[in-house]
């Protein structure tokens, strides 16, 4: 066993489980106060969820031998069997539990992406239900395909380092199939939807960005050069992406907002993770800048093709997790870049997205036909928070105001909406007036 590298798997993997907490927060700041609550717990019960599924089948699923045709392993470690502390893998020789505790923090943080997709405005209980489905049918067997030697991507020479198709476009058309079952939230494109918290979503991002560095760097599974180059490329891309972000949104809507800095940063995240360790720091500073500006144009077509993607789901991961992917086949170093290993690049976005696309379709229909994936109309009007967890974020009557809990909000005040914005809010720029208005609850 090689006690360092074994030291490095294991803290890279509390940097991923930290990100999920982070997502919470970063999507928790972005709805309003009525289901603040109820978001963070979208992301918070899939640390649950699914680490029980991996251990009972899941880490079997993925990394077990192939059972034909790269599409599946097999269940020879259901339960983890056959695995012991002494148990090794890779060149470096790391342990198999670090191993596969450091690819279950991806497979916790994969469906918890998709949840913002569908804030305010899902039962909990369907929620729950879907995740269990999503990650057994559609998650666990693209890992196999993007990472296990013997999935079909993997000796197709498809590039993913740390998960632009497994974890970003799968996460990403997902989420957009499970939209298109749900519905829109009621008032959308009428009624303010801004975020109740811009300080808790600059937090949130701020976890990310700390946590991915155990994401993408981690995936080299050794405290190595590649690793290294990983880490830098993250912080480059990230930066630039922020920039780029923050440059689009300053020319098309003519402020520089947190809200926009944040899922800028984010943006640039996703971006390297499937090329940062292919790349020099030139080709991560590209890949940063094209990915801000790019995502920060994606994220209005929502209103433009009519469908409620609530917090830029699809604009940020699958469109970043798409500029990552393919950008391999551009930029990458040491004579791996080309139009061979682009094609490939898009093979493998392609298939990953036609997949989930697909399945996580089916299994909205079939959660919304089972016990219905869509909260009643009261429930979404009044606040799931109460509906679902019998709690508020916050307790207004405390400090003398009314409480959120009491009050029934049918409609807010109505207010112009926009077809540019970005986020739960709509994120274009009101001259500050808006943060000084009561908070919507």
């Amino acid at each position: 066993m090689n006690g360092a590298d074994t030291a490095f798997v294991l803290i890279s993997a509390a940097l991923v489980m930290l990100m999920t907490p982070g997502l919470a927060f970063f999507y928790g700041g972005m709805v309003r106060v009525k289901s603040a609550l109820n978001m963070l717990m979208m992301s918070f019960i899939s640390l649950g969820i699914v680490t029980v599924l991996w251990v009972l089948y899941g880490y079997s699923l993925a990394f077990g031998d192939d059972v034909g045709a790269g599409l599946l392993g097999n269940l020879d470690h259901i339960g983890l069997k056959g695995i012991s502390p002494e148990t090794l893998t890779g060149k470096g020789g790391i342990p198999v539990f670090a191993f596969a505790l450091f690819q279950l923090m991806f497979a916790v943080i994969t469906p918890a992406l998709m949840s913002g997709a569908l804030a305010d405005r899902v039962k909990f209980s369907a929620w729950a239900l879907f995740i269990t489905l999503w990650v057994s049918v559609v998650y666990f067997p693209v890992a196999h395909w993007v990472w296990q030697p013997g999935g079909w991507l993997f000796k197709l020479k498809v590039i993913d380092f740390a998960g632009g198709t497994a974890v970003h476009i799968n996460a990403g058309i997902g989420a957009l199939a499970a939209v298109l079952v749900v519905g829109k939230r009621i008032g959308f494109k009428k009624d303010p939807m801004r975020p109740h918290s811009l300080p808790l979503v600059m937090l949130g991002a701020a976890l990310l960005w700390f946590g991915w560095f155990g994401f993408n760097a981690g995936s080299a599974l050794a405290a190595n050069g590649t690793a290294a180059n990983m880490a830098l490329n993250t912080q480059v891309a990230t930066g630039a992406a922020m920039i780029g972000w923050l440059a689009y949104e300053r020319v098309r809507h003519g402020a520089f907002t947190t809200l926009g800095a944040a899922s800028g940063a984010v943006a640039g995240l996703v971006a390297i993770t499937p090329s940062g360790a292919a790349v020099n720091a030139f080709g991560a500073l590209l890949i940063g800048v094209v990915a801000g500006a790019v995502c920060s144009w994606a994220v209005a077509l929502k209103f433009k093709l009519g469908f409620d993607d609530s917090l830029d789901v699809v604009g940020v991961h699958l469109v970043g997790g798409v500029i990552g992917t393919l950008l391999v086949g551009v930029l990458a170093t040491g004579g791996i870049g080309g139009a061979t290993q682009l094609g490939r690049q898009a093979v493998g976005a392609f298939a990953v997205l036609g997949y989930s696309f697909t399945v996580s379709w089916l299994l909205a229909k079939l959660v919304d036909r089972l016990i219905g994936f869509r909260a009643t109309e009261d429930d979404e009007l009044s606040g799931i928070d109460q509906a679902f967890h019998a709690e508020t974020a916050y307790d207004f009557s405390a400090v003398g105001g009314v409480s959120a809990v009491t009050r029934t909000v049918a409609h807010p005040p109505s207010a112009p909406s926009s077809e540019d914005g970005h986020g739960a809010s709509g994120h274009t720029p009101d001259n500050g007036t808006a943060q000084h208005k009561k908070v919507d609850a």
